[in-house]
């Protein structure tokens, strides 16, 4: 549903801007464990844990938007790999009332904030279906991600959010 507003000096109706959710999904999922059962012997050791985190966003010919959060672990105790799960989990967005200047942040920022906590559970549960204490990551900062990404693209020339 979208809220609208009269009002507009031309007296058209305003749009307020929404965001909808109307799918998400599992696209790729892997949990490798490729030491078991070794790797799972309790051990005063604590892993070293490695964090990947990438997001990627497309406009479909129907007007929605599927946005992808690709989540990588790698948990290595000894210099040997306990565990690694890689998950790419997706959604399909609505939006409705964005300026098409604020496309992009709202789906590099906005729509991964939607998804980050089903991931997040895949996650921690796929940890522990492997025999591993549930992984929980900690909140993500998509915000200081998308702006690192848009000072780096300009850094090197190139304009984000243009075709």
């Amino acid at each position: 549903m979208t809220d609208t507003q009269a009002g507009a000096p031309n007296g058209e109706e305003i749009t307020a801007p929404g965001i909808r959710v109307l799918a998400q999904y599992t696209r790729d999922l892997s949990f490798e464990n490729p030491r078991a059962p070794d790797s799972l012997r309790v051990s005063g050791e604590q892993p070293a844990i490695d964090i990947g985190v990438e997001l990627n966003a497309k406009g479909r010919p129907d007007g929605l938007f599927e946005v992808e959060l690709k989540l990588t672990v790698d948990a290595k105790k000894g210099g040997e790999q306990s565990f690694a799960i890689e998950l790419v989990y997706g959604g399909l967005f609505e939006l409705s009332g964005i300026p098409p200047e604020e496309l992009e942040p709202v789906l590099m920022i906005e729509a991964p904030r939607f998804l980050f906590p089903f991931a997040r559970r895949i996650i921690g549960d796929l940890s522990s279906d492997g025999g591993f204490p549930p992984f929980m990551l900690e909140p993500i900062d998509f915000a200081g991600i998308y702006q690192s990404r848009r000072a780096q693209a300009e850094g090197e020339g190139v304009v984000v959010g243009q075709a």
